[in-house]
């Protein structure tokens, strides 16, 4: 019967248009990947494609190994000789990439100095330009200084004297020094996963809105609940067709989004902390690029799990795929509506919402804290132990409501 169940799913004309779309979107995410991802000769001209690829990759492995002082007053010292080469000052643009094609190697790392050595919430990309060598000793020392001269300006409301205390914590507990690697492929990795899970969350609820719902929109719900097996295995069947069918079609797409990006671009980095590239330079989270894939491919899953067997119930409960479809897109489109309000409560309860399971890239740069027990919790792992509870108690809900429908 589970079988029959999947079978009706993909024989629909619709289901395949689906998938065919997926793989559109992401053929669209490897172009850009490709695209962003390209190398600036010598000439200042840029190359792109995967031999421009692997000269990036050569020359940001130069600069690969612990951040020491050392390795951090290098940086500083030749970017800003390069900054006064005449080819730099010029205000010919083409003039000023073949200055930038000198410092890919360190470019990363230098987008670190802009983080550490200004203030916590303002971005000056030409701020390593000015700096001294002899400020190479205070890169990790900034990095706990403006956190907590944030904590007491910008921020002093946001956040209780607990949490601050825990925030700080946080940062205090990050080993030093850092190891920097090249890490390109997780960082495009990253960027684009949480519109990859995003849209398949919303392909796949095209697939199983109708699990439920289709007997009665054919007219065959009395033959259906007449049956030997009606209430009963027919019903768990389509449960499991539902979840077969969410876990087939996610970890195919998750799997072959990551094998593509990473066999482009490479998977060196995995061990790095997330500390080490500017985007996680102020993550309270002390995780790997690996750890950050895990949290980012398994909370994207218990998301679309969750969703798709609200989606599910609705459409038990309606006996309508239109009105299950619309689930998901509310809980994923609906948040963004509200988020930026500046308001510590709100932002709590917003980053408790299961859209923030589809972006755990973008939740580990949060400052979500939950007072749980005494104790403080970062968001993460509240939203992965809340949503699997959620999502087990979903499954015989919608069990009970399918197995008593009453038929007309």
């Amino acid at each position: 019967m589970t079988y029959y169940e999947i079978k009706k799913v993909f024989v629909r004309r619709g289901s395949k248009t689906a998938l065919l779309m997926m793989l559109a979107v992401i053929a669209a995410v490897l172009y850009f990947v490709i695209s962003e991802n390209g190398y600036v000769n010598e000439n200042g001209e840029e190359e792109k494609g995967a031999a421009a690829i692997a000269k990036v990759r050569e020359l940001k492995k130069e600069w690969a190994g612990d951040l020491t002082e050392e390795k951090i007053r290098r940086v500083i010292e030749e970017n800003v000789r390069i900054s006064h080469t005449p080819e730099a000052l010029s205000e010919d643009f083409d003039q000023n990439d073949i200055a930038y094609s000198k410092k890919q190697g360190f470019m990363d790392i230098r987008n670190l100095l802009v983080y550490s050595y200004g203030s916590f919430n303002d971005y000056d990309y030409y701020l390593p330009d000015s700096l001294s060598p002899d400020a190479a000793g205070d890169f990790y020392s900034n990095r706990l200084k403006n956190l907590k001269e944030w904590l007491d300006t910008d921020a002093e409301d946001q956040f209780s004297e607990e949490e601050k205390e825990y925030l700080i914590q946080t940062y205090e507990a990050l080993e030093t020094p850092l190891y920097y690697d090249y890490q390109a492929g997780w960082k495009s990795l990253f960027r684009y996963a949480p519109s990859i899970l995003m849209i398949v969350t919303l392909l796949l609820s095209f697939l199983c809105a109708g699990i439920f719902s289709g007997e009665f929109q054919q007219r065959s719900g009395a033959v259906f609940y007449s049956s030997r097996y009606g209430r009963g295995k027919a019903v768990a069947a389509k449960i499991k067709a539902g979840l077969i069918i969410i876990t087939m079609v996610y970890w195919g797409v998750i799997l072959l989004y990551t094998g593509l990006v990473l066999g482009i671009l490479g998977a060196d980095g995995a061990n790095c902390l997330i500390q080490s590239d500017a985007a996680g330079w102020k993550s309270i989270y002390n995780i790997t690029n690996w750890q950050e894939y895990l949290l980012v491919v398994l909370g994207g899953y218990l998301g679309c799990v969750f969703m798709l067997l609200l989606t599910m119930w609705v459409s038990a409960k309606t006996n309508s795929a239109v009105t299950a479809v619309i689930v998901p897109f509310v809980l994923i489109f609906l948040p963004s509506f509200l988020s930026g309000t500046g308001i510590p409560f709100l932002n709590k309860i917003l980053g408790l919402l299961p859209d923030q399971l589809l972006q755990m890239n973008q939740v580990v740069k949060y400052f979500n804290l939950y007072g749980i027990g005494g104790r403080m919790v970062k968001a993460a792992p509240v939203l992965l132990i809340a949503y699997a509870g959620f999502s087990l108690l979903l499954i015989p809900l919608i069990y009970r409501t399918y197995r008593k429908k009453e038929v007309y």
